[in-house]
């Protein structure tokens, strides 16, 4: 690694990601019983620097250099071995960002609203962050496996925050089909090790295309099976039906920083795509996975329509987001991936902030976030402004990043034989988006009677306890989705960069395998042997 580009003597800023939550989610489970008051200080903290370490990363990842980590010191392949390239950077800095919204809604009471389990809350919400920073910057299938259960681990505790009965009953589906899922995984890399003899994804990369004849379709065997765990975690079609009521019954900041998951699927679906199909394994991945995210588009679209509650609503959008971007991975193209690593960030985004706007209104409605005719929300402007804003955002509508991303992609179809396909589905399901949002919107803002009910809470004004950090946070993510409009150009200037690095993996190869240990700082053995411990 050249020592110049890098932040910390050595690179260690790359395993800093994972370090930083790591740590911090420690501390915090001594600090829960010792000095309890310094959790949310702790925790907010690890958070923020989290954010300007990612931005760091983003800075020297925009270098074009991939930088390998080796850990313990060995060299690739037979020690595990971290990468940083734009994609890895650009996840991370997604993550810190929905991150420091989420927990700062939290902080405004909803982290200790229920007793049991959320004493736990701001541990696993770091644990979490540490398995998903794991998850971008492994340069190893295993440990991907070991990093998507630690995030996922974490996720279970999270997702029972509260332990309310709807909560607990989507939690049990949740947990079944991820575990079904994780088994798979389980055996699809057990398989690859048994005919390449390596896990390392740079070593992979080389060495599939050089298999014997009678391994052919164990390989093929194996990464078609991690491609469907991959699409499990993204949400694909037929596999997404998991996803609606788990978050939609989930806390907000846990929605909200649920938000990531299905981008680590996606991010793990584009790694294994420009690494491993380029190969000639499995060619026939690409069609399909554009046929599913086309018609995992186009039922989401049909689900916000058909959707009875707010939250359910939004969970649909963040299907319909992950089936865009899969579109846009199964295009096949660098630009066709341009398009889509363009659109993910302010998907994302507001997606985020979709969960935290949805329980303000639900707040204000007394508790109820169904799409029916009730009271109407106190202080309804701006939380009507916030609405018009993220439905603005998550349709797809001009001038917000979105609807970029989504013309991206149009014209990147166009030189597709799904051309025609991918316009009208994509236009289509943004139709129906717009349809659902302004029902949804009529009926919350415009079929109400005369005003708020009497002897209702006004939930709105104080709907966690703390309403300046609740109302921080939702302004805050909605204000980074208007901003990504603003940066829309730096965005797409450096989402065509990761493209292009993507489709010449052979940068990231060589940095994975090239990569050197460090030299000792001290000789043991000479120390040794001239004490005359070692002959």
């Amino acid at each position: 690694m050249n020592a110049a580009a890098t932040l910390l003597p050595g690179g260690h800023e790359v395993v800093l990601p994972i370090v930083l939550p790591l740590v911090a989610g420690a501390a915090l489970l001594l600090l829960e019983r010792a000095a309890s008051r310094w959790v949310p200080v702790v925790s907010a903290a690890a958070v923020a620097a989290g954010v300007l370490l990612a931005a760091l990363l983003v800075q020297q990842a925009d270098h074009g250099t991939v930088h390998a980590y080796l850990l313990g010191n060995w060299a690739a392949p037979h020690g595990v071995a971290l990468a940083l390239d734009r994609l890895s950077a650009l996840m991370l800095l997604v993550t810190a960002l929905v991150a420091a919204a989420a927990l700062t809604y939290a902080l405004a009471g909803d982290d200790r609203r229920h007793e049991t389990p959320s004493r736990h809350f701001h541990a696993l919400f770091q644990f979490q962050l540490m398995g998903l920073n794991g998850a971008f910057l492994t340069a190893d299938l295993f440990n991907l496996f070991v990093f998507f259960e630690v995030l996922l681990a974490a996720s279970y505790g999270l997702l029972l925050h509260g332990a309310t009965r709807e909560r607990l009953k989507a939690s049990v589906h949740y947990v079944v089909f991820n575990l079904a899922g994780s088994a798979l995984f389980l055996v699809a890399v057990s398989l690859l090790y048994a005919v390449a003899g390596t896990l390392n994804m740079a070593d992979l990369a080389v060495k599939l295309p050089q298999l014997a004849a009678q391994n052919q379709r164990l390989a093929q065997s194996a990464l078609l099976m991690l491609l469907v765990v991959f699409a499990v975690k993204a949400a694909l079609l037929p596999l997404y039906f998991w996803l609606t009521d788990t978050y939609a019954s989930a806390s907000a900041p846990t929605a909200a920083l649920f938000a990531v998951l299905t981008k680590v699927g996606v991010y793990a679906i584009v790694r294994a795509t420009t690494l491993f199909v380029p190969a000639g394994l499995v060619t026939g991945a690409l069609p399909l996975l554009s046929m599913l995210a086309l018609a995992t588009l186009v039922l989401a679209a049909l689900g916000a329509l058909a959707a009875l509650r707010l939250r359910t609503l939004v969970a649909y959008l963040v299907v319909a987001s992950a089936g865009t971007l899969l579109l846009a991975t199964g295009l096949g193209s660098e630009s066709g991936l341009a398009a889509g690593l363009f659109y993910l960030v302010p998907s994302t985004l507001v997606a985020c902030a979709w969960f935290l706007l949805a329980d303000r209104i639900a707040s204000a409605r007394g508790g109820s976030d169904r799409l029916q005719p009730g009271q109407r929300p106190a202080a309804w402007a701006p939380l009507g402004i916030g609405f018009f804003v993220a439905a603005v955002a998550v349709a797809g509508v001009p001038p917000l990043a979105a609807f970029m991303g989504k013309a991206l992609l149009l014209r990147a179809a166009g030189a597709t034989p799904w051309a025609g396909w991918v316009v009208a589905g994509v236009l289509s399901s943004s139709l129906m988006v717009m349809v659902a949002l302004a029902r949804a919107g009529s009926v919350l803002f415009w079929e109400h009677g005369s005003g708020p009910a009497s002897g209702m809470p006004d939930r709105a004004q104080d709907p966690t306890g703390q309403p300046g950090l609740a109302r921080a946070a939702t302004v805050g993510a909605l204000a980074a989705v208007v901003l990504c409009a603003v940066a829309a150009g730096p965005i797409a200037r450096y989402t065509a960069a990761t493209a292009a690095q993507l489709f010449a993996p052979q940068s990231y190869v060589k940095a994975v395998l090239g990569a050197q240990p460090l030299p000792a700082t001290a000789d043991v053995r000479r120390e040794m042997r001239e004490r005359g411990d070692l002959k």
